[in-house]
């Protein structure tokens, strides 16, 4: 089966174009005033916007587009790779307190506008994703609630009592120093097992990422809905409300960036796959570091906070307060200015 995209050269660039003007303005003016007089804003643009100009040289390769384009795209990215990495490259002390600077801009706008703004771009992806995990969650909570019997086919019973009998003793006691630290590492450990697999298998054409959502889904909630039916629901609904969001978010995000990893390659649209999947990758890469982020966060509340001897009513409080910022940030963060966001 041919790689090449059937689409045309002429459709190609009409696609593209507006990268590729962007770039060419950027590198225009850098030779004009110097890259030291860019504005940081526009710094922050000039690498994302190479990257996929590079895509764009490769898919034009592999489409066997004419000569001009693809030489035309060969002098773009050698214009923005000298701009990138030419003499000006070599810094003195100013030099580099202004790159921490623009690194550290990087970083901010990585975590107030990049991360918000690629979940929500692939909101179609998440939206499934949620709908993936969390319909399993309440079936498998339901089912469990009325008939006990059915966590075993779902989760081994030999797991299921002794954790019924650890929320059943509450957490009055707290845990021991040195305990939560252990518990950390533990839970960073497993979450990120399981956001992996949901992230990674996705490149089965969305199929691995479907099937874990939905796996991991059906078990947590059988899980809940067993330790309920023994009547230590509040207990361990009390356990979960604190990390709950960033935990079980970040599996979310990641199994919705595994599909759409896997749909890049059953609908590459105007590109050759490997392209599409490399170009999709590179989009998708600040939702899989944010997940991983929001997992050590959920890892340190779990082991430090979670099974802590606080009051009820103070780990509801904190509990809802950080579902509702989670949700204005990812909802809301970065929408100024918002004309740029794709679909």
């Amino acid at each position: 089966m041919s790689l090449a995209s059937a689409l045309t050269e002429k459709a190609f660039t009409e696609r593209r174009r507006a990268d590729w003007d962007a770039l060419d303005a950027l590198g225009a003016k850098a030779q004009r005033v110097g890259i030291k007089k860019l504005e940081p804003e526009e710094v922050v643009r000039v690498s994302p916007l190479y990257r996929s100009v590079c895509a764009d040289l490769a898919a034009a390769q592999a489409a066997r587009y004419s000569a001009p384009l693809v030489e035309y795209l060969l002098g773009l990215t050698a214009a923005a790779h000298g701009m990138m990495y030419g003499p000006h490259a070599k810094v003195d002390d100013d030099d580099r307190a202004g790159g921490r600077n623009a690194r550290a801009l990087s970083v901010r706008r990585a975590w107030l506008v990049a991360f918000p703004r690629a979940v929500r771009a692939r909101r179609r992806e998440m939206l499934l994703a949620t709908a993936l995990f969390f319909v399993p969650f309440l079936l498998g909570a339901v089912l469990t609630m009325r008939d006990p019997s059915f966590a075993f086919r779902v989760v081994p019973e030999a797991m299921l009592r002794p954790l019924t009998e650890a929320y059943a003793k509450g957490f009055g006691d707290g845990r021991e120093a040195g305990e939560g630290a252990l518990m950390a590492g533990f839970y960073v450990y497993n979450n990120v097992g399981i956001a992996l697999r949901c992230f990674a298998c996705g490149v089965f054409f969305g199929l691995g990422s479907a099937f874990y959502l939905v796996q991991n889904g059906l078990s947590i909630g059988a899980i809940l809905g067993y330790v309920a039916s023994q009547g230590a629901g509040d207990n361990i609904g009390i356990f979960i409300i604190g990390h709950g969001s960033l935990e079980l978010g970040a599996i979310v995000l990641a199994g919705g960036a595994g599909l759409s990893i896997g749909w890049s390659i059953v609908a590459p649209g105007d590109l050759p796959r490997v392209v599409s999947l490399q170009r999709r990758a590179r989009e998708i890469l600040v939702i899989v570091a944010g997940a991983a982020v929001m997992l050590v966060m959920a890892a340190a509340i779990e082991g430090f906070w979670s099974a802590s001897s606080a009051p009820q009513p103070v780990k509801l409080v904190v509990g809802a307060t950080l579902f509702v910022l989670l949700m204005a940030y990812i909802l809301l963060a970065g929408r100024a200015p918002a004309k740029d966001e794709a679909r």
